[in-house]
């Protein structure tokens, strides 16, 4: 199970390469990997359950980020009142279409494979729809706005080798384009 080992951290070559397609029916490593990514994130967000295992609180988690070079993350986003906005294993994600408006959050992000703090925006698109497979291998389409949105941008970053700090304007990290949303 993938909840001990440590996560992948910054610097490791797996975490700035292309993830290979998942190919079905899933493989039991591969049906295992899900559940371990996914359960991590459930974890990670219990506060008992987190300090127990010593974990940082998560909101996604690709393969790559347990050393795993496949195009496969979970993403599990709380909303409020114990409200749950997006829970998935994503196989195979593209992103098919997005809005022109930017949005960032407002405090940055971080990133369970990155200990430093990176300060910045980082602008992701506000909207997008998403196609990708579940762990049944059945093709899914969603449209996500606002936070969702922007976790699933990140694990899908992971996918292809970027983290996102690579996002950030150097120069002047928290500009961003004057029509983008902010989120808090």
């Amino acid at each position: 199970m993938y909840l001990m080992k440590d996560i992948t951290r910054d610097g490791d070559p797996v975490l700035r390469q292309e993830a290979k397609t998942v190919t079905f029916p899933l493989s039991e490593e591969d049906k295992q990997l899900a559940h371990d990514l996914m359960e991590y994130l459930i974890i990670s967000q219990d506060e008992a359950e987190n300090e127990k295992y010593k974990l940082r609180p998560g909101v996604g988690l690709a393969a790559p980020q347990v050393g795993v070079s496949e195009m496969m993350a979970a993403v599990l986003v709380p909303g409020p009142n114990d409200e749950i906005l997006f829970k998935e294993v994503l196989i195979n994600p593209r992103i098919v279409s997005h809005s022109v408006q930017d949005a960032a959050l407002s405090e940055g992000e971080g990133c369970l494979s990155v200990d430093k703090d990176v300060q910045g925006y980082v602008p992701r698109h506000d909207r997008i729809t998403l196609t990708y497979q579940n762990v049944d291998g059945e093709k899914k389409k969603v449209r996500l706005k606002n936070y969702p949105a922007i976790v699933c941008q990140h694990e899908i970053d992971h996918l292809h080798g970027i983290l996102f700090y690579d996002h950030i304007n150097k120069e002047k990290p928290f500009t961003l384009d004057p029509n983008a949303v902010v989120i808090e």
